[in-house]
């Protein structure tokens, strides 16, 4: 979860890149498609297309929805927000796994937990800060993906039982490789220059990748304990929004990250000593 982590903020940073001139669609839909190319090159030449097959395809479906919807969500936002307080607003995906755990997943989930959860979303506030001059729209885009990333989450752990990693990396893609190309015609733009191009490849390849090591991390331990390793992402973000577009988070950002990662770690400490 923290190589995840830390390959979700490439994958970001190449698409605020790509958003400046092309479609957040086609970002999306590019990001899904290499996703599955790089996947299937890397898995069917020694697993064969049995990879594909999945015992729960209902569930699979629904996992792919809810990353499509999620990306869709994120690059749109990129478009008008800086790259480190979309991951701030999106380190509300672990509280949303842990809020969604115990009815869904029927792990146990404390009063500790639930007061975690709502200090957590204090943070999202405070990184939101509506009313005030700095809100903006698109903040609101971040938090959408972020539940969807959080539902997402929840169904790859009901999955990884009967799933394999594998499986369940290749079927993540699908609903934005295949649904988005009923818009890519209206929104398509061919790729100007080899730079860019590598930009299309390298936001799929890393997504793909980073969304393989969620796959396995949720086979090992359940979602409310390893979801609080996100936070690695915050850092990478930070790191590659300095050195891609010269941009350092406000005081206030850093505040909001701070309470979530703080409820974020907290929650996973106390999941732990329950267990």
């Amino acid at each position: 979860m923290c190589t995840a982590g830390l390959l979700f903020p490439m994958m970001s940073g190449f698409a605020k890149l790509l958003g400046e001139d092309y479609s957040s669609l086609q970002v999306s839909w590019a990001r899904a498609f290499v996703h599955l190319l790089f996947l299937s090159a890397l898995f069917l030449p020694h697993s064969g297309l049995g990879v594909l097959r999945s015992r729960r395809p209902v569930l699979q479906l629904a996992r792919a929805a809810m990353l499509t919807t999620s990306n869709l969500a994120t690059f749109y936002a990129l478009t008008f927000i800086a790259l480190a307080e979309q991951a701030a607003i999106q380190l509300a995906a672990p509280l949303i796994v842990a809020l969604l755990a115990w009815p869904v997943l029927r792990e146990r989930t404390t009063v500790a937990s639930f007061t975690a959860v709502a200090i957590g979303f204090v943070g999202v506030l405070v990184l939101l800060r509506p009313g005030s001059g700095v809100f903006q729209w698109p903040a609101l885009w971040v938090l959408l993906s972020a539940v969807a990333y959080g539902v997402y989450q929840i169904l790859t752990r009901l999955v990884a039982p009967h799933d394999p990693p594998a499986t369940s990396a290749l079927w993540s893609p699908l609903v934005g490789a295949f649904g988005l190309m009923l818009v890519l015609p209206f929104v398509w733009r061919t790729p100007a220059t080899l730079p860019d191009l590598l930009l299309f490849l390298g936001c799929g390849a890393f997504g793909a990748i980073g969304h393989y090591f969620v796959a396995r991390a949720m086979v090992y331990a359940p979602a409310n304990i390893i979801a609080p390793f996100q936070y690695f992402q915050l850092l990478g973000s930070v790191v590659i929004g300095w050195l891609l577009f010269s941009h350092l988070p406000d005081a206030a950002t850093w505040v909001g990250a701070a309470i979530i990662v703080a409820s974020g770690l907290f929650l996973g400490w106390s999941q732990r000593r329950t267990r």
